[in-house]
């Protein structure tokens, strides 16, 4: 019973290391496409050599539909989330937002938009660092998405100020 418990802590500790984050899947989206396009760009260079033009002709379609799949596949890499994106990405993804019960060394504390806030508050290791994984919307300059318990705050880290709260992001 104990090596099966153990067994068990292992795999539970080791999952979230073998879980890839949704922007590394994206771009690896984006290099095999590329490769497949490489590809089929060899492809129509033998058929234009050695075959007939039957041959080029459906070389050339294949070749057309790698462009296509490679600009399919930045786009969706480049896409700018909206406000409120994240919210069917996350009735569908709902293990990606269920992080358990995570608490600062610090109380609960509702944010407004517009507040000042203490640097502890907004410090590194709060920062969410992908915030595409999350279909949150992008950040400019010295903003940052901050997790405050189960909502996501956006502050300038410069100044400390919030610029937007999202309540309830996790669950």
């Amino acid at each position: 019973m104990r090596k099966f418990v153990l067994t068990a802590l292992m795999a539970a500790v080791a999952m979230p290391a073998i879980a890839v984050p949704a922007s590394a899947q994206s771009q690896r989206e984006v290099r095999e496409s590329r490769q497949d396009l490489r590809e089929e760009r060899r492809e129509m260079r033998q058929a234009q050599r050695y075959g007939d033009g039957r041959d080029v002709r459906r070389e050339r379609r294949d070749v057309r539909q790698a462009r296509q799949e490679v600009r399919e596949d930045v786009r969706d890499r480049n896409r700018v989330y909206g406000r409120n994106d994240w919210r069917a990405y996350r009735n569908t993804n709902r293990n990606l937002y269920a992080r358990g019960n995570w608490n600062a060394p610090f109380r609960y504390n509702q944010f407004r938009a517009g507040a000042r806030i203490a640097p502890a508050f907004y410090g590194q290791r709060y920062w969410i660092n992908d915030p595409w994984r999350y279909r949150l919307p992008q950040v400019r300059g010295n903003q940052r998405w901050v997790r405050h318990y189960n909502d996501v705050v956006l502050v300038d880290y410069r100044r400390g100020i919030v610029i937007d709260t999202i309540r309830g992001f996790y669950f």
